[in-house]
């Protein structure tokens, strides 16, 4: 376990972290249990967060272990690339029981959110991408028949992620995970009113068009993330992430937009109440 950062000046939600993925530390040690990490992460500021299950296991462990933790509640899916997986395993069949079960468990009242969905060209080629692109389609259409935030997955696939949305017509809360995009994406995901979250990634010194793209992002559409155990933000880059280092991403986005910590958690705070419900 790394050191934790200094607690940070008021409360934030961590968006999105894998709770369940309790990869064996880099340096040797055994994974850290969820409790753990959850208290970890409230000593330093964290104190809720969103568990995301991108799998029928993975969904299942969520939403089980989050009943009976107050400060946690669940997205559900099949991750962009568990769907061709599937397919590609057991057919059509197996993809559609996996769907049953997702859609059952979104049903519970911890899961507030259907995702991780999207597209990741990144991993998925050919026609594969054709049975992605459906999933994608499925997990929009349960998103808006529960009314339920939908969270979005986007590896190297902006153009076609935008234009599924549109063509789908996206769910009244839609939020880009570990938003990848350009000034230029923001920009149009800001115009319609779509939330994008930021991870690690942005302290990251080759960055900078990240950095362009998180100015562009209005205050009321802005979220932050750990997407731990991945995506470790500096000065830990490189090794187990935990939702308890996110401050030192909060505190770069503090500093990148000019404002004090204080009022950034604030923010920060306030957009993930108002995107996931309060709880």
């Amino acid at each position: 376990m790394l050191t934790p950062p200094m607690p940070l000046a008021a409360p934030v939600i961590d968006t999105h972290c894998h709770l369940d993925m309790r990869e064996r530390g880099r340096d040797g040690t055994e994974p850290a249990e969820p409790d753990e990490l959850i208290a970890l992460a409230a000593s330093v500021g964290v104190t809720k967060v969103v568990q995301i299950g991108c799998d029928v296991h993975s969904a299942r462990w969520s939403v089980e272990m989050a009943q009976g933790r107050p400060d946690v509640v669940v997205g559900v899916a099949l991750h962009p690339n568990e769907a061709p997986r599937i397919f590609e395993s057991g057919g059509q069949k197996a993809l559609d029981e996996a769907y049953a079960v997702i859609a059952g468990l979104a049903t519970d009242p911890v899961v507030r959110a259907v995702g991780e969905t999207g597209l990741d060209y990144f991993r998925t080629e050919g026609p594969l991408r054709q049975v992605q692109q459906a999933s994608f389609r499925w997990h929009i259409a349960l998103a808006k028949k529960l009314g339920k935030a939908l969270v979005i997955h986007d590896r190297d696939a902006h153009d076609d992620v935008m234009a599924v949305l549109d063509s789908e017509g996206a769910p009244a809360t839609t939020i880009f995970h570990c938003f990848s995009g350009d000034a230029q994406m923001a920009a149009a995901c800001a115009e319609r009113g779509w939330y994008m979250s930021f991870a690690g990634v942005i302290t990251f010194k080759n960055n900078d068009a990240l950095r362009e793209a998180l100015m562009v992002v209005p205050d009321h559409l802005l979220l932050v993330e750990t997407d731990s155990p991945y995506l470790t933000p500096v000065p830990h880059r490189g090794q187990t992430n935990g939702s308890y280092l996110m401050p030192h991403t909060v505190r770069c986005i503090a500093e990148l937009r000019g404002i004090d910590e204080a009022t950034a958690s604030n923010l920060l705070w306030v957009n993930a109440q108002r995107a996931f419900g309060e709880w």
